[in-house]
């Protein structure tokens, strides 16, 4: 953690100097007898806040990067969740769905919009070093997350730069990772053929896996060897000569590595005579081999074991860790019969009885909990000034919880399973990034939080018709509902009792010393319980 950051301890110490209550609220929910809160701890409803019904909320948590009281109304003004996710699915179509934030954010950061080129003379002038890029593309993809009006073409988006991965982990194709990630996204609810096809001839992923110095003089299979392995067939289908086919076909597409960064095609590197890989074979006489890359391309891309892969792997992210092979086979009919659509699959998979039943299985990614913190604690990021603005240092936060934006140094992309993510190191350090956030302490600058008196729904004193003052168990379920989507329980009334040493019938005033001292301490109790930490 960055020296500019209060760390855990100091914000507990500055705690015990207020009079702040210090128990962890996670540990609490853990040893709370869920019988005995029960019969002791009635919930108050406080039902100001408009909550989805248990399906809707389960279907936002998985689409989106967390439910939040202003996505409901988004919600509620299109219609219901399914004419708003369908509008989700298509945003350029029918009901166009905002961009505005995507556009303005990519301005943040210089390298996103700039060329390999200009990136390469920044670097050379020691104005910014090259590598910054993909930490540039780090933060720019965090803030999206947050803000983003596409919430569900992030999320899928995000789901192919894990399958087609290129590292964010200042390897020399960082030069070109933005505009990796912005092509990901533009085709990330179309169609996989051409998806594939733009992914695999990309710079950015004919750098990382060398096949941008793959010639016929020196075939390199590294790049042939993945596209059959991890982003179509799936390993065990293949052969070594279909290996050495498939590296074969990838031929040609060149990059001028640690020179001009010039992309090319060179048709003399391209390697000529017979291919066969799987079912897909061609005489592949002619010099410039584009053509025969895009017809194996969509060959691939259409394969049965194809479509069993993106299927399982859809149903992994969205759906449980273990999916049920009659799901996978379901989508996979879906992703054939629509000729490689994605949005149909996504679609299909929603209405699934699988996916309804499998509510709250998912544990949250670190990326995915410092997102969907942000958003629950309706946090703005602002357009970074500076190396300690708030979209710079939010990068540092989801560090610590075990893994930095897309960049996982293998190149199967980054794990999706409860048991990536779920070791003590990782929650600890998210209850920490939890409190950091709710009480506004790190990162700071360039940071729009709540203040304290904003979660608290009542009126200033004297005002007519307005209550100055809110029971603690009516305050709790407010709460709930605003940072969860969801009323309050017993179980969760009284680890907020106990975190900040309240009685449920105490009155709570904008003055009270909770309000003063202890709102980051009850905050926490929600992001720490397990409704934030899955979904």
């Amino acid at each position: 953690m960055p020296a500019s950051a209060p760390s855990r301890r100091t914000a507990i110490l500055g705690g015990v100097a207020a009079g702040a209550a210090l128990v962890p609220s996670a540990a609490l929910l853990a040893g709370v007898d869920p019988a005995q809160a029960a019969t002791t701890y009635k919930v108050r409803r406080f039902a100001k806040v408009k909550t989805p019904n248990a399906a809707t909320r389960h279907a936002v948590n998985r689409f989106t990067y967390g439910w939040t009281p202003q996505l409901q109304k988004q919600i509620k003004k299109a219609g219901g969740f399914t004419t708003w996710f369908d509008a989700q699915l298509a945003p350029d179509s029918g009901r166009k769905v905002d961009d505005d934030f995507f556009e303005s954010s990519s301005n943040w950061w210089f390298t996103i919009n700039a060329s390999p080129t200009k990136i390469w003379d920044r670097s050379e002038r020691e104005i910014e070093p090259w590598w910054k890029a993909d930490e540039n593309y780090q933060r720019w993809a965090l803030v999206r997350r947050i803000h983003s009006e596409r919430q569900v073409q992030e999320v899928v988006a995000e789901f192919f730069e894990h399958h087609l991965h290129v590292p964010t982990s200042g390897e020399n194709s960082a030069i070109f990772r933005a505009d990796y990630g912005k092509l990901i996204r533009s085709h990330a609810l179309g169609k996989f053929t051409d998806l594939l096809h733009a992914a695999i001839t990309h710079p950015a992923m004919g750098v990382h896996l060398d096949n941008a110095v793959s010639t016929k003089r020196g075939v390199n299979e590294n790049l042939g060897r993945e596209l059959l392995e991890l982003f179509t067939v799936g390993a065990g289908n293949f052969t070594e000569q279909d290996v050495k086919n498939s590296a074969a076909i990838l031929t040609g597409y060149s990059v001028d590595v640690w020179g001009t960064w010039r992309v090319s095609y060179e048709p003399d590197d391209h390697v000529t005579g017979p291919v066969k890989v799987l079912g897909f074979s061609d005489p592949n006489r002619a010099k410039d081999g584009r053509d025969v890359t895009r017809r194996y391309l969509h060959y691939l891309a259409r394969h049965p074991r194809t479509a069993e892969t993106i299927a399982r792997k859809l149903a992994i992210r969205f759906v449980s860790d273990h999916p049920s092979q009659a799901l996978v086979a379901r989508l996979a009919k879906v992703y054939l019969a629509h000729d490689t659509a994605i949005a149909p699959v996504v679609k299909a998979l929603s209405t699934h009885a699988e996916f309804k039943r499998a509510k709250g299985m998912k544990v949250r990614t670190g990326p995915d909990d410092i997102v969907a913190t942000c958003r629950a604690l309706d946090v703005k990021v602002r357009k970074p000034a500076g190396d300690l603005a708030g979209a710079n240092q939010l990068l540092w936060q989801a560090g610590s919880l075990g893994e930095l934006p897309l960049s996982w140094p293998r190149p199967d992309g980054m794990p999706d399973t409860a048991v990536a993510w779920s070791s003590t190191s990782r929650f600890l350090n998210s209850l920490e990034m939890h409190i950091a956030l709710a009480g506004g302490w790190w990162p700071k600058k360039a940071m729009r939080y709540r203040s304290a008196r904003s979660w608290v729904p009542i009126g200033k004193a004297g005002k007519r018709k307005r209550k100055t003052s809110i029971r603690f168990d009516q305050l709790v379920d407010h709460l709930s509902r605003s940072l969860l989507g969801r009323g309050s329980t017993p179980r969760l009334l009284q680890a907020a009792c106990e975190a900040v040493e309240c009685r449920p019938a105490e009155r709570i005033t904008h003055t009270h010393h909770l309000v003063k001292w202890n709102m980051p301490h009850l905050l926490g109790v929600f992001l720490d319980s397990p409704d934030h930490m899955t979904r």
